[in-house]
Parts: C-alpha cells; sequence; structure tokens
C-alpha cells in the first residue's frame, strides 16, 4: 500500500477568511511543502514554518505523521502545482500553482496536469493506493468544482464557524468570470475544474482515473476536498468501485455533505474517531473544538490505523510525541512558539 500526498497551491487562499490553513497568509503559502516534509521526514527540512492555525492548530500532518510512525506506510509526494519548493522527493506535474477562482482560468494546464497524473496512476506498481492532498483554500475551490458540475455545494471548513456564505460569494464570481451557470459543467470534469478548481483537486481526479483503469484499488483520504475529486472523477465517465476514509470531525460537521456526496457518488465512506476528547494536549484540543477537522490524509491515515487494529489510545500516544518534537525547537518569533511550551504541561 503506497499513501500518496498531493500539494499545491492556490491563489484563493489568500482571499481573507477562507482559510485557516497557516497562522498567516504570508506563512501559510509554505503549509504544502511543510506539510509533505512533515509527513516524509518528520519534520520541515527546507520550509521555514511548522503549519499552525492562527489560534495555534498544529497541521493534520502531525496526525498523519503519528500514524506513519505507527505503521511505516510508504509515502510518495506529487507536487501539482506548490508555490514553494520542498525537499521532500517528489514527482511534479505540469503546470504553474493555482490562480484567484474569481480569474477566469483558475488552472492553467488543466488538462495537461490531469493527463500527467493519470499517466502516473497508470504506472502505479501498487495494489492498493491511498491518495491525499494539502492544499490552503481547497475547501473553496471544491465548492467551485462542485456548483459547476451541478453536485451538492455544502463543504466543511477548517474554521470552527464554516464561512459558507463567503465561499458561495467567491465561488459565484468565479463561474460569472468564466461564463459559467451551476450545472454548465456537467460531464466536464476538465472545464469544471479549470474555470472554479485548483491544481490538487486536478491531480488527485486524473491519478485516481489512472490508478482505477490499471487495477489499482483506491482511497481517497479527507474530507469534501476528497468529495470533489470523486465527483470529477464520475463526471470523467469513471464507474469502477473505490472509497473515502475521512474524519469523525468532518462526519459530525453539520455545514457539510460528505455523508450524502458519498452517497451519490457511490463512494463506500467511512469516518474513523481518533478519540481525541480522552487526551488533554494541544496537537488535539483544537479538533476538539472544531478547528482543521481534516487535511493531509488525515482521515485516511487514521482509517489505515483502524484497519490494522492500532488502537487510537496509541495514535495519540504517537502524536503527542510527534508534536513535542516538531515545536520543541521554534524560535521565539515562530508564531507556533507561544504553544511550544504547552505540550507537556
Amino acid at each position: 500500500m503506497k499513501f500518496v500526498l498531493t500539494i499545491g497551491n492556490t491563489e484563493t487562499a489568500k482571499i481573507d477568511g477562507i482559510s485557516a490553513a497557516g497562522a498567516n497568509p504570508d506563512l501559510m503559502v509554505h503549509t504544502p511543502s511543510a506539510d509533505a516534509e512533515i509527513l516524509t521526514y518528520g519534520e520541515p527540512v527546507e520550509t521555514p514554518v511548522v503549519p499552525v492555525s492562527p489560534t495555534g492548530c498544529p497541521t493534520p500532518a502531525v496526525i498523519s505523521r503519528a500514524v506513519r510512525e505507527c505503521l511505516e506506510f510508504e509515502t510518495v509526494v506529487v507536487d501539482a502545482g506548490a508555490a514553494s519548493q520542498t525537499s521532500a522527493p517528489s514527482v511534479e506535474m505540469p503546470g504553474p500553482a493555482g490562480n484567484d477562482v474569481r480569474e477566469e482560468v483558475a488552472v492553467p494546464e488543466a488538462e495537461a496536469k490531469f493527463e500527467s497524473a493519470r499517466a502516473y496512476g497508470q504506472a502505479l506498481p501498487d495494489d492498493e493506493i491511498v491518495v491525499a492532498e494539502t492544499i490552503p483554500g481547497g475547501t473553496t475551490t471544491a465548492l467551485g468544482v462542485l456548483t459547476a458540475l451541478g453536485e451538492r455545494t455544502d463543504v466543511s471548513s477548517s474554521l470552527p464557524e464554516n464561512p459558507l456564505e463567503l465561499k458561495r460569494d467567491v465561488v459565484s464570481e468565479a463561474l460569472d468570470a468564466s461564463g459559467l451557470e451551476p450545472g454548465d459543467a456537467a460531464g466536464d470534469p476538465l472545464e469544471a475544474v479549470a474555470a472554479a478548481g485548483d491544481p490538487v483537486l486536478t491531480t488527485v481526479a486524473g491519478l485516481t482515473v489512472g490508478a482505477l483503469e490499471s487495477g489499482t484499488e483506491v482511497t481517497l483520504g479527507g474530507g469534501t476536498q476528497m468529495s470533489a475529486a470523486a465527483a470529477l472523477v464520475r463526471h470523467y465517465g469513471v464507474t469502477e468501485s473505490f472509497s473515502q476514509f475521512t474524519t469523525s470531525f468532518i462526519a459530525a460537521d453539520e455545514s457539510s455533505d460528505v455523508q450524502e456526496l458519498a452517497a451519490d457518488l457511490d463512494l463506500d465512506l467511512t469516518a474513523t474517531d481518533p478519540e481525541f476528547a480522552e487526551t488533554d494536549h494541544p496537537a488535539m484540543d483544537a479538533y476538539v473544538r472544531g478547528e482543521a477537522k481534516e487535511g493531509v490524509g488525515m482521515g485516511g491515515a487514521l482509517g489505515l490505523a483502524a484497519e490494522s487494529d492500532v488502537e487510537m489510545a496509541a495514535v495519540r500516544e504517537r502524536v503527542v510525541a510527534v508534536y513535542d518534537r516538531l515545536l520543541a525547537d521554534v524560535p521565539e518569533e515562530h508564531p507556533a512558539a507561544e504553544h511550544a511550551g504547552t505540550a507537556a504541561e
């Protein structure tokens, strides 16, 4: 089994109030690259940041890395269009990072990106893959894709209070800029993602199509962003079975349609509860309060742990170890520094 993390950026993330996937907009651009390094090495190597939200919620990469240390699964990073370089070994897709969806074209070279990812998916030698993502602003672009395709349009958020109205306003502007009405791109996933999506959605969809074509078993690890990717796959005409692993935080989010979308798209959805409320620790407390919820394949990793009969208590213990290691040496000026001393309290 291989865990495939797809990284990328979209200028959409810079819209005020859209995302909490970074302490501030200047640091948010580094989040995907840092997530790739944390998953791969256990800590950032080249990127200058440990991703935290403005309130100090650590990146879900902490949880995915913790599960990887428990299970020792193989990982690969696919660079769908990251705005900052990562030192994690990666497979690069053509084309740049994503534009603001309110521009006429949200994903430059969308077809080339999709087809390259499809070819990579076809070439993977693995019998089974879990596909994950990290891209700030990704739930807004997911909403854009679902709207363009004519699917359900309630998506989750990294914020405790989901700014759905703001996202809908942004998506409305995006479709206007591309000359589309809701549902106009049904049956044309490349038009939908080029107009209102992001490079990660484009790549995840292409990779999934290619892997399924070659007989590989595919599980999408994530929330409503992966629902949008699944919708792209279905609108491409793929009927083969594939599944989705997510977290209990997403499944319980009344502002999202993850369970309904899974049913619509004929996905076998599994939501895993890491029982974070059982441990009082800053690495997990923010998730209990409703922050982050998903990302970096957190739901996929937790699902793998559950399938392997790894106790969630062991996962939580490892999460604390990864968190403490990450924040042990952060400089005082780092946005995470104020939370570094709380791990041992």
